[in-house]
């Protein structure tokens, strides 16, 4: 544990000196849990979402795009529940003046004694300590939680006091106060968008039940505890697809979601072992069944994906608000007019984004008794395709080094560098993830062709000028991918 937390600390250090993430406002002294995505950052960012774009829109006939606004009619936050119910547990120590969610207080105070105490702690098994936490979550009994805490005895982590102030309920969502005193909210999430929007792609696309709607956005939560870097944020990304469904297919297409966007994230390659499955114990107020694909960073499985069966709940409320008829009719005269169930995914783009680097990032000791640093990114989503070199600056080397470039630049994200030794260059690309590197040196000019350096591997080997372009495409294209998604 000690080790990963080390490492974590290295791979922070790494996206921010290589141009990945930058704590955002930093000549101001930053802003806590909000960063910015820099030159390469933005650019694997970008590869992500059109993985995950195109597996849903291209793939798939029947689901759609849609982009929608962040600031939104504030009834659609009170029809959404969010208003009323977009509440998180919170404590603070009067010593420390830091401020707490009980859940995770109490969870990562039980783990932490578990390790020590072999399963058991103050001779009560941490399943049942869990068990009543969870039962007093779920029936919102904010002072049995309390009464757990001191049971436990647990101090605050920072400064080891035990003076607690009485837990009570915290709206997450930010406001926004216009000049006539009306509230608007940034928005917790993209789906509602999706939803005040379905009749307006149902009718303007003719699309028929099942079909879905898919958006990239972001979103907004005044998080009580945000923090590991990128992955939880205050301000984040979501890539959200709501996909609406006879009732009677409820569970048909649950198992079909869960099953479909396990396999899109192993497709990722970021090793197997690395997933798991966990059902909802304590499900959000909208959904009827739910299920988080886990991936294991750092700091153990957390959720990187959500799977939910929202049934009619969002469109029944909106229709309730609103006062607008958000049904559909069915082709069975026993089914006639209803509201479609919803099954959505839900996938964090920021924790992607962490998975990938955290799995990617490797020291590796080479054979000279050197030490590499390599990200090894899944070539199709590195923000830089390849490469281009001249092995020296004179002789005409940079000229057709750069001819070379510019006739690529037009299709594929490049780097063109001429300011060090060729090994240095290769280390450069190695630390930001570039699969190919090409080398245009004396023989270039005898041959037409140029030196190959695979990032992997480390191999070399010679290849023509004008296979060059379709090399690039070969290693680092999407289309592979996503055709081993369609089978």
């Amino acid at each position: 544990m000690k080790e990963n937390y080390h490492f974590f600390h290295f791979l922070i250090s790494h996206a921010k000196n290589y141009g990945f993430v930058f704590p955002s406002s930093e000549i101001y002294g930053g802003v806590h849990a909000i960063y910015d995505y820099g030159q390469y950052g933005i650019e694997l960012k970008n590869n992500i979402k059109e993985y995950w774009w195109k597996s849903m829109t291209q793939l798939h006939e029947n689901i759609v795009g849609i982009d929608t606004s962040i600031l939104m009619h504030s009834d659609i936050w009170k029809a959404s529940g969010h208003i009323e119910k977009f509440n998180d547990f919170l404590i603070d120590n009067k010593d420390s003046k830091k401020r707490y969610c009980p859940e995770i207080l109490i969870r990562e105070y039980v783990n932490l004694m578990n390790n020590k105490n072999k399963g058991h702690l103050v001779n009560i098994p941490k399943e049942k300590i869990l068990f009543r936490m969870y039962q007093s979550l779920k029936k919102k009994d904010l002072l049995d939680i309390r009464v757990l805490i001191d049971e436990l005895n647990i101090p605050d982590p920072i400064c080891g006091s035990h003076n607690w102030t009485n837990i009570r309920l915290f709206n997450m969502m930010f406001k926004i106060e216009e000049e006539k005193g009306n509230l608007l909210y940034l928005r917790p999430e993209t789906a509602q968008g999706i939803f005040s929007n379905f009749l307006n792609i149902k009718n303007s696309s003719r699309m028929k039940i099942p079909f879905g709607i898919a958006q990239i956005g972001k979103s907004f939560r005044n998080e009580i505890i945000a923090r590991k870097f990128i992955f939880r944020m205050r301000e984040f990304e979501q890539m959200e697809m709501q996909f609406f469904i006879l009732p009677e297919d409820e569970m048909k297409w649950y198992e079909y979601w869960k099953k479909n966007r396990l396999k899109w994230h192993l497709e990722l390659n970021l090793g197997n072992k690395k997933y798991q499955i966990r059902d909802h114990e304590q499900l959000a107020h909208y959904a009827s069944i739910g299920s988080d694909i886990e991936f294991n960073f750092p700091f153990g499985f957390k959720e990187i994906e959500g799977i939910h069966s929202r049934r009619d709940f969002d469109l029944k409320q909106h229709e309730e608000f609103s006062k607008k008829k958000l049904r559909v009719f069915g082709k069975k005269k026993m089914i006639g007019n209803y509201i479609p169930y919803v099954i959505e995914t839900s996938l964090g783009l920021d924790r992607l984004f962490l998975a990938i680097f955290y799995s990617s990032l490797k020291k590796e000791k080479l054979e000279n008794g050197n030490e590499r640093i390599v990200l090894k990114f899944p070539p199709y989503l590195s923000p830089i395709k390849a490469a281009v070199f001249p092995l020296v600056l004179k002789d005409g080397l940079p000229e057709i080094a750069k001819r070379i470039f510019n006739n690529l630049k037009m299709d594929y994200q490049l780097v063109y560098d001429q300011k060090k030794s060729i090994g240095k260059l290769y280390r450069r690309q190695d630390a930001i993830g570039t699969p190919l590197c090409f080398t245009i040196d004396y023989d270039t000019i005898k041959t037409n062709t140029v030196t190959m350096r695979d990032r992997d591997s480390m191999k070399q080997k010679r290849i023509y000028i004008k296979d060059i372009s379709k090399i690039i495409e070969y290693k680092t294209g999407i289309r592979k991918i996503l055709k081993k998604l369609s089978i």
